[in-house]
């Protein structure tokens, strides 16, 4: 068994052309999904990037894990323990160890691990190619990588091979040899005049008008607009984005032809998916990934497998459950320690994420209910509800006209936390170790000179109210030694 996984680091499903998108980003992608299995609801179940990949390697959650933050206590995982032999858990229970120990031999091109210190990650990998460049490498460097690996064992049997891009993670990167393909294309209709006038007022990192950070300051290299004064900016936000995708997807049909050149195409597993997606104005929020909703959490997941009719999968899954299935059609064993399940469809899904926001929502039916903890200064309401089928970009808050889905969600929620702290046998709640220590890692600290830029940019009122409100906005307990669920703050006692 041959396996290449092709991981494009934040890329959202809405973009490409097998998900929708009305540009043609992604040609090379959408034919490998046209003859595999295209999975049209799979979530991250932690976000961004470090709680992401641990998630997926481990096949649990961060809540198990403890990795949930870029930064402080909850960025690396929960100790062993005494129970700790000479290998640990990740070593012996990881993705690809559960591959490697299924007899392929497992490799990874990628900076990950160094950019983010997750040397966790390489447990389970024969072959590790850390270009060194903290992942600010485009897509040709990473193809010459693989390229080398492939021409080199690529004929061999029974190998995992995985693969990863950056391009379409801010500030994208991509050549301006490769010129403006969309220059001249619609950009999405949703985020219009209104929407942007509206967006200028809000508060935040990364909001309409700090889209680099905390300032207006151009990014170095990339196509990052700095600001969205007018449209022309927000084009330029979805151009830029947009072009990242196609120059990556161009190297994905060259590692298809290299595998075809090499004759095991036809007997190579292709994976392609990604550790999450990309705000880009839901929510207030430019070129970045920071909250847990359908933007940052839904990810594209398509899947060729020989000897597997092509097909779609419209179950609510997570990530790792897919890790799961490839782990079993390699055959491989699950550990009873895995959150992740190979089969069945789940009736919802829980959303962490803590490193911007600290946040978790529930997904289900055709809802998104999410509870903010910490709201990195963007001023969201301690709870948000949207019916994602109808308002895929989030834009029309139901809460407080919704209170029985509102309450649906909080018993949802309820149920999920009580059942992964006993799975996961500890006191602590690693989310609310990032509360406590102040939200996550970029966004603590001083906010003084944010608050003299808010004041200088017409955002007073919205000034007066960061610095009356440091705190947390939710009532959350640090879930140290606690027995109780936590719950979406003000869901209703006695929901219609």
């Amino acid at each position: 068994m041959r396996l290449l996984y092709i991981d494009i680091d934040t890329l959202r499903a809405d973009h490409l052309g097998c998900y929708g998108y009305h540009r043609a980003t992604s040609p090379n992608i959408d034919w490998i999904a046209r003859s595999g299995t295209r999975f049209d609801q799979v979530y991250v179940s932690d976000s961004p990037c470090l709680p992401s990949r641990t998630a997926l390697w481990s096949g649990r959650f961060g809540l198990t894990t403890g990795v949930v933050n870029h930064g402080g206590r909850r960025a690396d995982p929960f100790p062993s323990g005494p129970e700790r032999g000479r290998r640990s858990r990740f070593a012996l229970t990881s993705w690809p160890a559960l591959l490697r120990d299924a007899g392929m031999t497992t490799a990874t091109v990628s900076t990950f691990a160094e950019r983010h210190s997750a040397f966790h990650w390489y447990a389970g990998f024969n072959e590790v190619f850390n270009l060194g460049t903290d992942g600010k490498e485009t897509a040709d460097a990473v193809f010459a990588a693989a390229e080398g690996w492939l021409t080199r064992r690529g004929r061999e049997d029974d190998w995992f091979l995985h693969v990863h891009f950056w391009d379409t993670h801010t500030p994208y990167r991509t050549p301006r040899s490769f010129g403006d393909p969309f220059g001249s294309e619609l950009i999405p209709q949703w985020l219009d005049e209104g929407v942007l006038e509206e967006h200028r007022t809000l508060t935040g990192p990364h909001s309409a008008r700090e889209i680099t950070g905390w300032t207006a300051r151009p990014s170095e290299g990339g196509r990052q607009p700095a600001e969205a004064s007018s449209m022309a900016d927000v084009r330029a936000m979805f151009d830029g984005y947009d072009t990242a995708l196609a120059y990556v997807d161009g190297y994905v049909g060259r590692l298809v032809d290299l595998l075809s050149q090499i004759g095991v195409e036809e007997d190579t597993a292709i994976l392609i998916s990604s550790d999450h997606g990309e705000n880009l104005g839901e929510l207030g929020i430019y070129c970045d990934h920071q909250t847990a909703d359908m933007s940052t959490h839904r990810v594209p997941a398509i899947l060729r497998w020989p000897g597997i009719e092509p097909s779609m999968d419209r179950r609510l899954l997570y990530q790792f459950d897919l890790a799961a299935m490839v782990a079993e059609l390699a055959g491989a064993s699950i550990p009873d320690e895995w959150d992740a399940r190979a089969d069945g469809h789940r009736s919802d899904l829980v959303l962490s994420c803590g490193a911007w926001t600290v946040q978790r929502a529930v997904r289900f039916d055709r809802w998104l209910c999410i509870s903010t903890y910490h709201d990195g200064y963007h001023g969201f309401p301690e709870t948000m509800l949207f019916d994602v089928e109808a308002d895929a970009h989030e834009q029309v808050d139901l809460a407080e006209s919704r209170p029985d889905l509102v309450g649906e969600a909080a018993a949802r929620l309820a149920g999920w936390w009580a059942a992964a702290m006993a799975r996961a046998g500890r006191g602590e709640d690693p989310l609310w170790t990032v509360v406590a220590e102040g939200g996550g890692l970029y966004v603590r600290g001083p906010i003084e000179e944010y608050l003299e830029r808010l004041v200088g940019t017409g955002r007073a009122e919205q000034a007066k109210r960061l610095a009356g409100r440091r705190r947390p906005v939710g009532r959350v307990d640090t879930g140290r030694n606690s027995t109780e669920s936590h719950r979406i703050v003000n869901a209703p006692s006695n929901p219609d």
